[in-house]
């Protein structure tokens, strides 16, 4: 029998599904308008969201994979995560073995008291729209999922028996301060921060260089590590000042360049990325063309209050930065804040509409109306044009203590760790639909899912000194983030956004590389030029360029360019291929019988070969077999040879769903 028949049998007789292939019918009923759309850019008539009419024609803000015809374009985004991830989940759920007896359930309490704020509003909200929640996740499944999420790793088998066997109280709360502290969180939290500042080598605009990405990376590095408060991680990054090759803030700076244009063009970019970035605001991008009245009156409701001129006033808080390129064949650029200029209307060309002086009556120029001073739009605080001010330290002042900054960054974390942000898309904010207790007038409504908690999350965050890791620990505490995907009932879709159950997601293209490097126990060192050393976890790449020769399976599981592709979570079919057939997987189980591989080590350890076939599941799946799963597997390997089907059985448990998701 060939090994690809072998490995077919092993599907059939070990009670194994191919990851992909098994979701097949979820991508071909939604292929056609997922594939080619990025994770923020998908949209969705979400339950209570309105339906737009199309962008005028001249708007460039929407293309053919930013639509705005027929759909609430500040939902971009919610058709991924709220239907199709509640579609996923269904489908994955139901493909998993159910273990809910003796396997450490634990008893939900959706009464209160509630320890927790976020269970507080989570359940209330649940309760009062009748909505059942699902039970709390077991206790191999809440091992997997944290460590996962936290770390970017699969627990270890040894991790996973040691925890099962812990029968004390507080052993989910220990594993997870456990995680906070360990070397793995900081290369997770790195590569998270790297994907959100778009730390890399070249964008559609301008090349920084591998020496230039290398220092963001190790700046990025550094204060994860030193758990370096948000707010002034953020403030050092907008002020950044120097050689962008030997210090990593200038790089945001650099990273904003607009080519083929005026000056103007590169602080409206500068502000866009700021904005889009630590605010969750990205129709900044929109108003820099065009007054919002009359081409987001349908899609942003602040936005359509919004006028160009004002948002000039956010682009001017980087008029005086400048990027100064070194005498070839240097490569860096070296950034400073000069002492004069301000924003000036006096543009027809480039990427942007003309910036002409804004006229009163026929003829007569307002006095000073064509040179913008810097004016934080919310605060309305205006900076006088001095050699005294700083503009861009007064632009980070201004942001960080911003109450939207701070909910931009919860919500980043909250779709992290939920798979839907309270708002979604979290760069899609309308501060105009935030607050219950004054509502936007109909048919407009709140924007959260969960109002009040947002509010609560956001200045926790303030009062916590900006602590990413203390939200971090605080969101994976609670019971909300602790139930299971699995649902018990009838369930609706439209309940995903208000956290019934949890929503599996599949794992990132690093996640799956050193999943398998750490369960083969199969080394996968990455040559990354500059670099002294090979790497050896995808999850230490300094940006989604690079990765040796795992590169193209590293970009079938849609890692991203860190510029206008964005990471996305799609299925494809490529995707299945590559589980089943590439080399980095087939290589890989032949050597993990190898002398120092897991399986030569499992097997010369254990005789038995129902033991045997445990240690391999605990490995690959953090979890033992069920009775159907082992009985299966045992009987085939009463024929056959011991090594070859412990490498079958490798083989198909990485493309079983429950590798392949974080569930």
């Amino acid at each position: 029998m060939s090994k690809q028949m072998k490995s077919r049998f092993w599907l059939m007789t070990a009670g194994v599904g191919v990851a992909v292939l098994a979701l097949l019918p979820l991508m071909m009923d939604s292929s056609t308008r997922l594939l080619a759309q990025s994770e923020e850019d998908d949209a969705l008539v979400a339950e209570d969201s309105e339906v737009t009419a199309p962008a005028p024609a001249e708007c460039t803000f929407f293309t053919p994979s930013r639509p705005s015809e027929g759909v609430d374009a500040e939902s971009i985004g919610t058709i991924w995560n709220a239907s199709l991830a509640s579609q996923q989940t269904q489908l994955v759920a139901g493909l998993l073995p159910d273990f809910r007896s003796g396997r450490g359930d634990r008893t939900l309490s959706t009464g209160g008291p509630y320890l927790s704020r976020i269970d507080h509003h989570i359940f209330s909200l649940l309760q009062a729209k009748n909505i059942p929640p699902a039970s709390l996740t077991t206790d191999e499944e809440f091992l997997r999922r944290v460590t996962m999420d936290l770390t970017g790793r699969i627990p270890l088998a040894a991790d996973v028996t040691s925890f099962l066997a812990d029968s004390t109280v507080e052993k989910r709360s220990n594993k997870i301060d456990q995680l906070l502290n360990s070397p793995e969180w900081v290369d997770r939290w790195t590569m998270w921060l790297g994907d959100l500042v778009k730390n890399n080598v070249r964008n559609t605009q301008i090349t920084r260089g591998a020496l230039a990405r290398d220092a963001s990376y190790q700046y990025i590095r550094e204060s994860v590590a030193a758990n370096k408060p948000y707010n002034q991680f953020v403030s050092e990054m907008i002020q950044g000042l120097g050689d962008n090759e030997k210090m990593g803030p200038p790089n945001w700076i650099v990273g904003g360049f607009m080519s083929m244009g005026p000056a103007q063009d590169t602080y409206d970019r500068q502000l866009v990325q700021t904005a889009t970035t630590f605010l969750g605001m990205r129709y900044f991008d929109c108003v820099l063309c065009h007054d919002g009245a009359g081409h987001l009156d349908d899609v942003n409701l602040w936005g359509a209050q919004t006028t160009r001129r004002q948002v000039w006033g956010m682009a001017a808080f980087f008029s005086r930065a400048r990027m100064t390129r070194q005498v070839a064949p240097a490569t860096n650029y070296v950034v400073t804040e000069v002492a004069t200029g301000n924003y000036l209307l006096n543009t027809n060309s480039g990427n942007r509409p003309d910036r002409a002086p804004i006229r009163a009556g026929a003829a007569t120029i307002l006095q000073g109306v064509n040179n913008i001073s810097p004016t934080y739009l919310f605060s309305g605080r205006t900076y006088a044009n001095t050699a005294a001010v700083n503009y861009r330290a007064r632009l980070a002042e201004e942001i960080t203590g911003d109450l939207q900054f701070s909910r931009a960054t919860v919500n980043y974390l909250w779709a992290h760790f939920f798979g839907v942000g309270i708002v979604d898309p979290p760069d899609g904010f309308d501060p105009a639909r935030l607050d219950p207790k004054n509502p936007p007038p109909a048919p407009w409504t709140i924007q959260p899912s969960h109002p009040e908690l947002l509010d609560e999350l956001a200045r926790g965050f303030i009062n916590m000194n900006y602590d990413l890791k203390a939200m971090q620990r605080e969101i994976t505490n609670s019971q909300a983030y602790q139930l299971s995907s699995r649902y018990t009932g009838e369930w609706n879709p439209n309940w995903a956004r208000y956290q019934a159950r949890h929503l599996v997601r599949r794992l990132d293209a690093e996640e799956l590389v050193d999943a398998l490097v750490l369960s083969s126990n199969v080394p996968n060192p990455m040559v990354v030029p500059n670099y002294p050393n090979p790497i050896q976890w995808a999850m230490q790449l300094p940006d989604t360029t690079v990765g040796g020769g795992t590169v193209a399976f590293l970009d079938d599981f849609l890692r991203g360019d860190r510029d206008e592709n964005v990471r996305r979570k799609e299925l494809t079919t490529t995707q299945a291929l590559s589980l089943m057939n590439d080399p980095f997987i087939t290589n890989r189980v032949r050597a993990a019988a190898l002398t120092t591989g897991r399986l030569a080590t499992l097997m010369a350890t254990i005789p038995d070969n129902t033991q045997l076939v445990d240690a391999i599941y605990l490995n690959v799946l953090s979890r033992r077999p069920s009775s159907i799963e082992r009985n299966l597997a045992m009987a085939k390997f009463n024929t056959g040879t011991r090594t070859s089907n412990a490498q079958d059985l490798l083989w198909a448990l990485y493309n079983k769903v429950d590798f392949m998701f974080n569930y």
